[in-house]
C-alpha cells in the first residue's frame, strides 16, 4: 500500500508523495485548518487589535449565526466581549509592568485555594439551615438502559472497584 502521511490540522491522510503532499499543503481546506489552529495559541492583544479593526458581521449580529464562520471577514464579537478582552489585555499589561519594576507577585498555592474554599464553604453551610445531602448519581435523560452501558460509563459499585492483589502498575 505504501507510505501514508497524515495531516494533523485536516485530521486526514492520503498517499504520501511529493505531488499529493504539495497539492494539500497548498489546498485552501489544509490552510484554513493550520490558520484555526494557530489563532488558538495568539495573545488577547493581538486578537483585540484586529477584532477593533474589523467592521461588525451584520449577519451575525442579527441572526447569532454566520456562513462564513471563523472564515469571515468580519468580526463575530459583541461589545461586552470586546470590553472583556480590553479588561484581560489591561491585566496582563499591568502584571508585566509590575514584573519589571521587580515586584514579587507569589503564584497562587493549592493551600491557599484549600483554605478560601473551605471558608466559603463554611460560610455557605452557615448560611443554609438545612444541610445540603449529596444528590445520588444518576444517568442523563435519554441513555440506554444500565445493563446495556459498557463497563466504563456504569457507574462504580458501592465500595468502589476491586483491586486484584497481583496488579502491579507501570
Amino acid at each position: 500500500m505504501g507510505k501514508r502521511y497524515f495531516c494533523d490540522y485536516c485530521d486526514r491522510s492520503f498517499q504520501d508523495n511529493l505531488h499529493n503532499r504539495k497539492k494539500h499543503l497548498n489546498g485552501v481546506q489544509h490552510l484554513r485548518a493550520k490558520r484555526v489552529w494557530y489563532d488558538l495559541f495568539r495573545d488577547a492583544a493581538a486578537i483585540l487589535q484586529e477584532e477593533q479593526t474589523k467592521k461588525p458581521c451584520r449577519k451575525f449580529l442579527q441572526t447569532g449565526q454566520c456562513d462564513f464562520g471563523s472564515n469571515c471577514r468580519f468580526s463575530h464579537m459583541t461589545e461586552q466581549d470586546l470590553e472583556k478582552l480590553s479588561a484581560q489585555v489591561q491585566g496582563e499589561k499591568r502584571l508585566k509592568e509590575l514584573q519589571r519594576e521587580g515586584a514579587d507577585i507569589p503564584p497562587g498555592t493549592l493551600e491557599d485555594w484549600l483554605d478560601k474554599r473551605a471558608q466559603r464553604l463554611s460560610a455557605v453551610q452557615s448560611n443554609s439551615a438545612l444541610p445540603e445531602k449529596p444528590a445520588p448519581f444518576q444517568y442523563p435523560p435519554g441513555w440506554p438502559p444500565v445493563q446495556e452501558l459498557p463497563p466504563s460509563l456504569q457507574a462504580p459499585p458501592p465500595g468502589g472497584w476491586p483491586v486484584p492483589p497481583s496488579l502491579q502498575w507501570g
